[in-house]
């Protein structure tokens, strides 16, 4: 039997510390090529719609998924499936949508750990929408954050997005009027748009900041400036291929230094010990993440056996024998 796994469900299973060390462990996989990524590819549909999808296979732990989403008229429609290679059996339909913020703010809180400084306790945030909170949440649970910096275009989201996740987190939050503004004091920042411009610029960097850039996953937009990208001292992405694909952040000032993809790594090298990661405090570096299917993998494998566990979830009588 094949179970169906909603949004509510999703929420009630799955935590922050659970999609980071899913995420994490999953990296090490994807380093020892056990668990093998196709990239994202897209249909473009009518008016501006999209149909993306994406798969992952786990050989030693004998799961497949795959995730499947369309973009129709502003809403977002998330589906992903879990498949047994043993059996070839569809064990699992969940909805994804809190599934994919959890798993890309994980990411974002594994690069965190292993390319922050050590001590950082200030943050900055560019977006106010669902990823942002993920994203606040995966950096705080790995650095222990005193305080975050955050930059909107709507002054009214970006002062309701304070006020909530300083009461969910328990830190000081605070609105800010401008991107340079949010970023001017961070340790860490993280872009989470739509903004197909940049929002964040080299000239605003400090010294030895980390940046988690997750929001510009096609090959003409960008979060960041050609500035901010030049001043990276380490670069490190999900995935080279796709990262070749959709990283516009990568592709629009690499088109004229090309030579540059050469020093640019996957983070399943760094969390597997095969990269050098940050070596003084004064390095810039950057996460570049447009999300990989080996995320959606690690988290729905996990989704599955807590609802398997605790009676979670409704059996649907997919490809019953007649």
């Amino acid at each position: 039997m094949t179970l169906h796994i909603n949004e509510s469900e999703v929420h009630k299973l799955l935590t922050m510390p659970m999609a980071i060390a899913a995420v994490e462990e999953v990296s090490r996989k994807q380093a020892e090529a056990t668990v093998i990524v196709h990239a994202r590819r897209r249909f473009e549909l009518p008016e501006r719609g999209f149909f993306h999808y994406m798969a992952a296979l786990d050989v030693a732990a004998g799961h497949i998924v795959m995730k499947q989403y369309t973009y129709v008229k502003g809403r977002l429609c998330f589906l992903v499936t879990l498949y047994s290679v043993a059996s070839g059996e569809l064990l699992a339909l969940i909805e994804a949508d809190y599934l994919g913020q959890l798993r890309t703010g994980a990411a974002s809180g594994v690069a965190t750990k292993y390319l922050a400084r050590k001590l950082a306790k200030v943050a900055a945030i560019i977006g106010t929408g669902g990823q942002a909170r993920t994203q606040l949440e995966a950096i705080h649970n790995v650095r222990m954050l005193d305080a975050v910096y955050v930059y909107g275009r709507d002054a009214k989201r970006r002062n309701q997005f304070c006020d909530q996740m300083s009461e969910s987190l328990n830190l000081q939050c605070y609105a800010m009027e401008s991107s340079a503004d949010a970023v001017r004091n961070a340790e860490i920042i993280c872009t989470a748009t739509t903004s197909p411009h940049p929002v964040l610029f080299g000239q605003d960097l400090p010294p030895g900041v980390h940046i988690n850039a997750i929001g510009a996953n096609h090959a003409h937009k960008q979060e960041l400036d050609e500035a901010a990208v030049a001043k990276a001292n380490l670069i490190f992405v999900d995935s080279l291929a796709q990262s070749n694909q959709e990283a516009g952040d990568l592709i629009v000032p690499f088109a004229k230094k090309p030579q540059r993809w050469a020093e640019v790594n996957e983070l399943a090298e760094l969390v597997a010990g095969k990269k050098p990661g940050r070596a003084n405090d004064a390095q810039i570096t950057l996460f570049k993440s447009n999300g990989i299917a080996a995320w959606d993998l690690a988290v729905a494998v996990k989704v599955y056996t807590l609802a398997k566990e605790q009676g979670l979830g409704r059996e649907l009588p997919l490809f019953a024998q007649a």
